[in-house]
């Protein structure tokens, strides 16, 4: 299995796939679409709308009509529809797709962040990464990994999707470092998982001289934020494998790395659990990811002895 073919092929076919996808997710959204399904207690966790099953089910599709490599790929989806099993059980790739990303915003209309995810991995690493953030400015929003390439900038639907994100100037360490806005690195951190204590474990972030920002308080999609800059990273509990990898392949790319915070080693996909309340599955422990190493120390330092163990009962 050819691994650049396969990146080359989602480069090339999924965008248009998942720029449509957006467009009926915005749609959907003006209809009361909410489902009952998880029960974890975490409402970020638990909202389920129509509007995840149907954009898995297109982008489940696109996949399955592509190039048909992509076929030979194991997929893992946080739901259960679309023709998953036209695709192998078993695979050294990995594509995930999260249809849905902040479903709770979306659903409950508290924010325009939600987001659409795909990543292409290996059990050692991230390959291919593309977000999409269909209410970000006038017409969405786009970030992409491919390559030594991070792209983060807003959609124009009069082009093509693969002409704007070829058009994207790409981001590197120096610019990265200039954000936000030109006025030098931001200190925020976007933090979820901790359960009913997110706020709590925020806090003691921002004592470091950091600023963390709990789930429920953050403006936008996260993907977006640490791309451009605007956030400085992430701290999460127990990050599940259908969104968390979009954050740690760019801050990979930029030089950084996602970290257990235990023991400060590089995180990989070779030890994951199957939360059953939720239904998805997740990395143990919790995880620290940035561009920048020194906001990596300073997160380790200060989360390295909290309970590694997601749910207290």
């Amino acid at each position: 299995m050819n691994l650049s073919h396969l990146v080359s092929a989602l480069h090339t076919a999924l965008p248009p796939a998942v720029r449509w996808s957006g467009s009926v997710a915005r749609r959907m959204r003006q209809f009361n679409i909410a489902l009952e399904d998880k029960k974890t207690g975490s409402s970020n966790t638990d909202a389920l709308t129509l509007a995840d099953l149907s954009v898995q089910e297109l982008l489940v599709g696109a996949l399955r009509d592509g190039d048909p490599a992509l076929r030979l790929c194991r997929i893992q989806a946080e739901e259960t529809t679309g023709d998953l099993t036209r695709f192998a059980p078993q695979s050294p790739y990995t594509i995930a797709l999260d249809p849905i990303d902040g479903t709770k915003q979306y659903r409950d209309k508290t924010g325009n962040g939600y987001s659409i995810i795909l990543t292409l991995r290996s059990n050692e690493t991230l390959h291919y990464t593309l977000v999409f953030v269909p209410e970000s400015g006038s017409n969405g929003a786009w970030v992409e990994v491919f390559g030594d390439r991070v792209v983060c900038g807003a959609d124009d639907p009069a082009r093509t999707a693969g002409a704007v994100l070829a058009s994207l100037p790409a981001i590197n360490r120096a610019t990265w470092d200039k954000t936000p806005a030109g006025t030098g690195k931001s200190k925020k951190i976007y933090m979820i998982g901790f359960q009913k204590h997110d706020r709590a474990r925020a806090e003691l972030v921002s004592q470091t001289g950091l600023e963390g920002v709990a789930a429920d308080d953050c403006p936008g999609c996260p993907y977006e934020l640490i791309a451009s800059g605007q956030y400085a990273g992430s701290l999460i509990h127990s990050p599940n494998i259908y969104d968390f990898p979009a954050s740690l392949h760019i801050a990979r790319v930029l030089g950084g790395e996602s970290l257990w915070v235990h023991n400060r080693q590089p995180v990989h996909f070779g030890e994951l659990w199957m939360d059953e309340r939720a239904k998805m599955l997740r990395l143990p422990g919790i995880v620290a990811t940035s561009p920048d190493r020194k906001v990596l120390e300073t997160l380790c330092s200060v989360a390295h002895d909290w309970n590694p163990v997601r749910y207290a009962d």
